[in-house]
């Protein structure tokens, strides 16, 4: 009897103690708002969400031409946000992370174009 309870004890305590190492990941994941320069079509995010996808760490990334923005989900030990400026500039539109609170018609309004 007493066996079973130590044995249950270990196998919960080991459970617990797995659980936030599993659960850490998606906790560690960041999301930035790029204001991306010179989309001016309807293709143009097409380029700058493949630039940006072909960044190691990168998990999502969406791109808008109406906003002049892009939405990236990466994991901060992988990448950081100058490398994804970098790969949006090396594609042929510069970028910087949106201000915080900045609304993007704000952003286009700035130059975002």
């Amino acid at each position: 009897m007493m066996k079973r309870r130590v044995s249950a004890l270990l196998w919960g305590t080991l459970f617990i103690a797995v659980l936030p190492v599993v659960a850490a990941p998606e906790a560690l994941h960041l999301t930035v708002t790029l204001t991306v320069e010179n989309m001016t079509c309807s293709l143009c995010p097409i380029t700058v969400r493949r630039a940006l996808e072909k960044v190691e760490g990168v998990i999502e990334a969406r791109a808008d031409d109406k906003t002049h923005t892009a939405t990236v989900i990466y994991d901060p030990a992988r990448t950081n946000v100058r490398a994804l400026t970098r790969a949006t500039t090396d594609a042929g539109y510069p970028s910087q992370p949106r201000p915080y609170g900045e609304e993007p018609e704000e952003a286009s309004k700035r130059g975002g174009r």
